[in-house]
């Protein structure tokens, strides 16, 4: 049966709201967390970075076990897990505020907190897009992987300002309150839809392992392109508290509505060109935005910085990300999905600890000309890639 586009579109973000309500909850304390953690409680910069970075360990070491879920139980399972413990975040997040007077008691349980985030992140990560693609077909697949960045990507942007504004206007309290309900509201939401399981077939078992060993080339550039984003949303706020600018999460908005322009209207550019000749453009653009950055002297130029690097990384995920299923069977896909995403949390998981590093002994302004090196190691990684491809094709 053929589909219309309009349908396909709507069936395709009624999956990836689900993204959107998880991530949400993620924005909600991004851009509050690290003061709170070195300003509030009054921890340096490596132990802040430490800590918002425990989410990204946690999700790490879920996605193999979400992959498996999705390609044995069905993506529906996974969801509803995750906003169960997004649910949780929020109740634990409360309790963090609560005892702020008391540093390491609040610094404990804000490490379970990023740890809950950490798990839920894992379970709804690609399950959305699994979801989409047993109900659609492969053939959307580039289009499903695009609108689930945006959704993440564009709840991180929405929900980053507006907990500052919560926390400016109300108080930190209010944060944890609305994490919970976001993620009560996800788990009633996934309940009313269709569940979808892939139908098995007499193939092969493939080792979670060999999965990701096969598209680990394509991880590793992710990985590294990440660590561009992952800068921005976790130390921005304290750069600009370094140079005693104001509004530090504004740089994460403009990150993110680039990013989410660049792939409503660069939406296409994958199926014409390639995933790899993609990836290569977006990771120079996206060195070129934190070069900016590393040099502005003015609060609007890391804007524009910000601008950049958001219209850069936007296509990495999915450009590399088709490459990397292409390698695999169909029933595979969940894992392979869930493995290449190990990636992308590996390299937010190192963000924390390592930016704090630099900046703990070179200094805040030593941030992002570092985080530019690094995604320019990213672009010529890709670069070796297509070079390969090509001498084989010859």
């Amino acid at each position: 049966m053929t589909i219309s586009l309009p349908e396909v579109n709507k069936k395709i973000l009624g999956y990836v709201s689900l993204t959107f309500l998880g991530y949400f909850t993620i924005g909600l304390s991004l851009a509050t967390l690290p003061i709170f953690i070195h300003q509030i409680l009054g921890f340096n910069t490596i132990v802040a970075g430490l800590v918002i970075s425990v989410q990204y360990i946690a999700t790490f070491l879920l996605r193999g076990y979400a992959g498996k879920i999705v390609d044995t139980k069905g993506p529906k399972v996974s969801v509803l897990r995750s906003m169960l413990f997004f649910a949780l975040s929020g109740i634990l997040l409360l309790l963090v505020f609560l005892f702020r007077s008391q540093p390491l008691i609040s610094l404990s349980l804000l490490l379970v907190t990023r740890l809950f985030t950490g798990i839920g992140e894992g379970l709804v990560g690609a399950s959305p897009i699994n979801w989409a693609l047993l109900e659609l077909g492969d053939e959307h697949a580039a289009k499903a992987i695009s609108f689930n960045g945006i959704a993440s990507y564009g709840a991180l942007a929405l929900g980053a300002p507006l907990g500052v504004l919560m926390v400016d206007h109300i108080n930190y309290e209010s944060l944890g309150i609305l994490t919970c309900l976001i993620g009560i509201l996800g788990y009633l939401y996934s309940r009313s839809k269709t569940p979808y399981q892939v139908i098995s077939k007499k193939t092969a078992a493939v080792s979670f392992r060999r999965v990701l060993l096969t598209v680990a080339p394509f991880g590793i550039c992710l990985a590294l392109g990440g660590l561009g984003f992952g800068s921005i949303s976790t130390f921005m706020t304290l750069y600009y508290e370094h140079f005693n600018w104001q509004n530090g999460a504004a740089c994460l908005t403009v990150f993110g509505v680039f990013f989410i322009l660049t792939r409503l209207v660069f939406n296409k550019v994958i199926d014409q060109y390639g995933g790899l000749k993609v990836a290569l453009i977006s990771l120079f653009v996206e060195t070129l935005g934190l070069l900016v950055i590393a040099l502005a002297f003015h609060p609007l130029w890391t804007l524009v910085g910000a601008a950049l690097t958001g219209l850069g990384f936007s296509l990495v995920f999915p450009a590399l990300g088709v490459e990397a299923i292409k390698r695999v069977h169909q029933n595979q896909q969940g894992s392979a999905l869930a493995a290449y995403g190990l990636f992308i949390d590996i390299s937010l998981g190192i963000t924390g600890p390592l930016i704090g590093f630099v900046a703990n002994n070179v200094g805040m302004t030593g941030i992002y000309p570092f985080s530019a090196i690094m995604v320019s190691i990213g672009f010529a990684v890709v670069g070796n890639l297509l070079y390969n491809r090509r001498t084989k094709l010859a």
